[in-house]
């Protein structure tokens, strides 16, 4: 049983009838799992005059029109457990694809097409999570321009435990897609797979289509979930921690889904925009899919936000003002919370919003 203390002046409900005049921080470990408390402030705890350092918080503009990232995969930020990149395909790549490396998790930001996999067919469009095992041979066919978020993972991608909300919170196992066993439909002379290990690329070229299964069984394998089908959790009467819209949870880090849902309410004096928050082990990056991004001042749909363990962050100052008659928000967001802290690659610094952490100013 946690041993829970109280001082001064706080309230009964934490995220409920702020005392006025005050800034509620949430001072937490272990990324909202582990123990919490939290603090009555006089100002804002993003309100500083200057950051010198590496604790910055960071965006990146929405890049999908780079040319590093056309027809590739761009790296945006690593760490030994995780690598994120982004990428756009105009056009059905030349090799198929397997990955020794890490298993790999890649959001459909927009675009269609399929994709065609040791196990099947995975039909993708926008909005979809498709989690691809360490080691499949795959390839997408593209149909429309797309655009995608990749997440590679040194661990599985596994469902989180859903609890006392029983099995059929968060999405519903017929919600999930798994492909049949088919064959690759491409006809050729000869057939490349590009391989990556140990970071390095190695290509074997057979005189057949690698997608030759003819069956398979187990429970290892492709499979895939619609952003549009998570259910978050809700409560009128409290806000919601990012630790309740858990999607896949992996070694040292989680990936969340936030999306459309009814606000809580102002009738109650629920804080209704995200709060602020220290979350002393975890980063948090924000990749934002699609909506209004209201707790963001000029955030664009494909933008990124990063914020290092270590230092305060929350909703910009215009947020509550926009919150007080809103009872719905429309906006995606996927979010990476990683235990260990975050590396900007090369393409990060070469395009970030340097200004960005003046934006609470």
């Amino acid at each position: 049983m946690e041993n829970f203390k109280a001082s001064g002046l706080y309230t009964k409900q934490a995220h409920v009838k702020i005392p006025d005049g005050h800034y509620e921080e949430e001072h937490g470990r272990k990324g909202f799992f582990g123990r919490v408390s939290h603090l009555y402030h006089k100002n804002p705890l993003t309100s500083w005059s200057e950051i010198d350092g590496d604790l910055r918080p960071r965006n990146l503009p929405a890049l999908f029109n780079a040319e590093e990232v056309k027809e590739n995969l761009q790296l945006v930020l690593l760490n030994k457990d995780v690598q994120v990149s982004i990428g756009v395909y105009s056009k059905t790549p030349e090799n198929f694809f397997r990955n020794a490396d890490f298993d790999e998790m890649f959001f459909v930001h927009d675009g269609s097409g399929i994709l065609e996999t040791s196990y099947g067919h995975i039909p993708y469009e926008k909005g979809d999570y498709v989690i691809l095992p360490r080691g499949v041979t795959y390839k997408f066919y593209v149909k429309d321009l797309t655009k995608l978020l990749l997440v590679e993972s040194a661990s599985e991608f596994e469902q989180p435990d859903r609890g006392m909300l029983g099995p059929n919170a968060l999405y519903d196992q017929t919600a999930i897609f798994t492909p049949e066993a088919a064959y690759g439909t491409e006809k050729s002379e000869k057939y490349t797979i590009t391989i990556k290990r140990n970071g390095k690329k190695s290509k074997v070229t057979y005189p057949f289509n690698p997608l030759d299964v003819s069956g398979w069984k187990g429970s290892l394998y492709p499979w895939k979930l619609s952003i549009y089908d998570y259910c978050p959790i809700n409560s009128h009467r409290y806000h919601i921690p990012p630790s309740g819209h858990t999607t896949f949870v992996c070694r040292n880090f989680v990936i969340c889904s936030f999306v459309a849902r009814p606000l809580e309410s102002s009738e109650h004096g629920v804080l209704k925009v995200p709060f602020y928050h220290s979350n002393i082990d975890f980063d948090e990056v924000l990749f934002y899919h699609e909506g209004n991004f209201f707790s963001r001042d000029n955030i664009e749909a494909g933008a990124f936000t990063f914020h290092p363990q270590g230092i305060n962050h929350g909703p910009h100052p215009t947020a509550f003002e926009k919150a007080n008659d809103k009872e719905f928000t429309d906006e995606y967001a996927v979010m990476v919370d990683t235990r260990y802290p975050l590396e900007r690659s090369e393409f990060f610094k070469k395009y970030e919003n340097q200004d960005y952490w003046k934006s609470w100013m």
